[in-house]
C-alpha cells in the first residue's frame, strides 16, 4: 500500500469551504496528505493523533490545524471501540491567501504560517470550539466566510502547540512515500506484540542499516524512538482507561522488561507510570 494522497471528492454545489461530519465506528489509520488547510475537530472518540513525526493522545474536543501537504491520521484505541465523529473544515490556500494580503489579517497570516508543522489549539475557558464550529457548518454563502475568518481570528488569538518538529521533512518522491507508509502501517498492526526491524527493512528492500538512516531521515526519529512513541502513547490511554497493573499495561503496549519500560515512560512523559495515573 503506497502512501495516500486524498483526493478531495467536490460537492454539489461548489464551496471555498468544506465542513463536514465524520461519523465512523472507529477512527482507521489511514496515513495521508493533501494540497488543503485542514481544521479537525473530535466530538467524540480517544486515541492516537499522528502529524508529521508528532504522535500524541487526542480525546474529546481535540481541535487541530494543519497545513497543507502535511501527513496525517487519527487513530482510535483499541480499549474502547465506539462510535467516533469528528467535524472537519478544508479550504484551499487560494482562497485565503488573497485576504492574507491584508493587514487586518496579520494574526491569521501567522496562525497559518505556524499551521505548516500542525498546531493544537488550546482550550480556553473564555472561548467555545463547539458553538463557533456548529455555526460554520450549518453557514452558507457569505455568512459562511465571514463565519469562518471569524473564527481563524477568534483562533489566532489562543493559546496553541506546534505538533511537527522543526526536524520533520515532507517526504518526497512517490517511492519514498509507499516506502514509509508500509513501515509506519506495519508498526501500528504489530505494536502490542513484537515489531522487528529486520521485517521492517525487508518491506522497503533495503539493508538495515540503510532503512535506519531512511526511516530517520523521512520521520525524524529514529525506528526504535518512533516504535516506542507509539507504545507509550498506548501504555497512557491503559493507564487511564483500565485498572490493569503496570506490569500487565507494559506487556501489553509491547515491553517485554518492565524496568525498560519505566524508563522510557519516564523519559518520553516526565513522570512514573503510577505517578501519570493518579495525575
Amino acid at each position: 500500500m503506497r502512501a495516500k494522497l486524498e483526493h478531495i471528492e467536490k460537492t454539489k454545489e461548489e464551496k471555498s469551504i468544506l465542513c463536514y461530519e465524520v461519523i465512523v465506528p472507529s477512527f482507521e489509520f489511514f496515513w495521508h496528505h493533501h494540497p488543503l488547510y485542514e481544521l479537525t475537530y473530535i466530538v467524540k472518540g480517544k486515541g492516537r493523533r499522528m502529524v508529521g513525526d508528532c504522535i500524541e493522545n487526542f480525546t474529546e474536543g481535540d481541535l487541530v490545524l494543519l497545513g497543507p501537504s502535511l501527513p496525517h491520521t487519527w487513530v482510535s484505541d483499541n480499549l474502547k471501540r465506539e462510535n467516533c465523529k469528528a467535524i472537519v473544515i478544508q479550504f484551499p490556500a487560494d482562497f485565503i491567501e488573497p485576504f492574507l494580503a491584508l493587514p487586518e489579517m496579520k494574526a491569521i497570516k501567522n496562525l497559518l504560517d505556524k499551521a505548516s508543522r500542525g498546531i493544537r489549539i488550546i482550550k480556553s475557558k473564555r472561548f467555545t470550539f463547539t458553538e463557533a464550529i456548529h455555526q460554520i457548518h450549518s453557514a452558507s454563502g457569505i455568512s459562511l466566510i465571514t463565519s469562518f475568518l471569524n473564527f481563524l481570528d477568534a483562533l489566532a488569538g489562543q493559546q496553541t502547540k506546534i505538533l511537527a518538529s522543526l526536524n520533520h521533512q515532507k517526504i518526497k518522491g512517490r517511492q519514498n512515500e509507499g516506502r514509509i507508509n508500509k513501515v509506519l502501517h506495519y508498526i501500528q498492526n504489530h505494536f502490542e506484540g513484537q515489531v522487528n526491524l529486520q521485517t521492517a527493512s525487508r518491506l522497503t528492500h533495503l539493508s538495515q542499516s540503510a532503512f535506519c538512516k531512511f526511516f530517520k531521515r523521512n520521520v525524524g526519529k529514529t525506528f526504535s524512538d518512533y516504535v516506542n512513541e507509539i507504545r507509550i502513547s498506548h501504555a497512557c490511554s491503559m493507564l487511564i482507561e483500565t485498572d490493569k497493573s503496570v506490569g500487565n499495561v507494559a506487556n501489553e503496549s509491547g515491553f517485554e522488561n518492565l524496568a525498560y519500560f519505566n524508563r522510557i515512560f519516564l523519559k518520553k512523559k516526565k513522570v512514573q507510570p503510577l505517578k501519570y495515573r493518579n495525575m
